[in-house]
């Protein structure tokens, strides 16, 4: 009898330490290619300065320049990140340029010390993450009413879309532990703070989540949405 497929089933954090340990020293040129799309996510949060911001699986911190550029030297940025290799090359890359505003956190998101409430929260191809509810919800309790909340990274194109998704499988088998809810993964987000507007890239196969969190945890948008 065949085992069943555990990446149907939900994330699993020891084979994604596993994962992380092995890609860690080439991390940063594999992600490259989608510079982009992190660029475009980063400018959806709509930072501005002073602001707290919430770098949700910061990885080696590559979003943290663009982020810093946001909210200037007087705002802060928490990074969270449970593997202990990628958060190393986070604080070496904190410390080569003298960020004094920013903290990071090893940890899973679930269980992060989140020391403040934030303006803004990214969560960038962090999609084993966004499939994990009590992640999420300790994420949306650090937010301020107003925040912004911004999520991208892989997805299901649409079901004619074979050839696209050809591309998106191996790419997915090679960065999270579970496809589970591929087709959609910003859902479990969007069921915590209302609606988000989800812009698709790259044929379908990538996507950028956004919304505002206001009083009640529900987000207004002024354009139509997806959840």
């Amino acid at each position: 009898m065949n085992k069943p497929d555990k990446r149907r089933r939900g994330p699993d954090r020891t084979a994604a330490l596993e994962q992380y340990r092995r890609r860690v020293g080439f991390y940063d040129l594999e992600l490259a290619l989608f510079e982009p799309i992190r660029h475009k996510a980063i400018s959806r949060l709509g930072l501005q300065r002073g602001e707290v911001v919430l770098d949700v699986g910061c990885g080696t911190g590559l979003s943290l320049a663009l982020l810093r550029r946001g909210i200037g030297a007087k705002g802060r940025i928490i990074g969270i990140e449970q593997s202990p290799e990628m958060i190393g090359k986070a604080r070496e890359r904190v410390a080569q340029n003298r960020w004094n505003n920013v903290t990071l956190l090893c940890s899973p998101v679930e269980t992060a010390d989140i020391p403040e409430l934030a303006d803004a929260a990214l969560f960038h191809f962090t999609h084993d993450i966004l499939r994990r509810p009590e992640a999420v919800d300790n994420v949306v309790r650090h937010l301020k009413p107003g925040a912004h909340v911004v999520a991208s990274g892989l997805k299901w194109a649409g079901t004619w879309a074979i050839p696209v998704n050809l591309l998106v499988l191996p790419a997915a088998l090679h960065s999270v532990t579970s496809l589970e809810g591929l087709q959609k993964p910003w859902s479990k987000l969007a069921a915590r703070t209302g609606p988000l507007d989800v812009e698709s890239m790259l044929l379908g196969a990538v996507y950028v989540a956004s919304g505002r969190l206001a009083d009640g945890g529900h987000v207004h948008l002024p354009r139509s949405t997806q959840d």
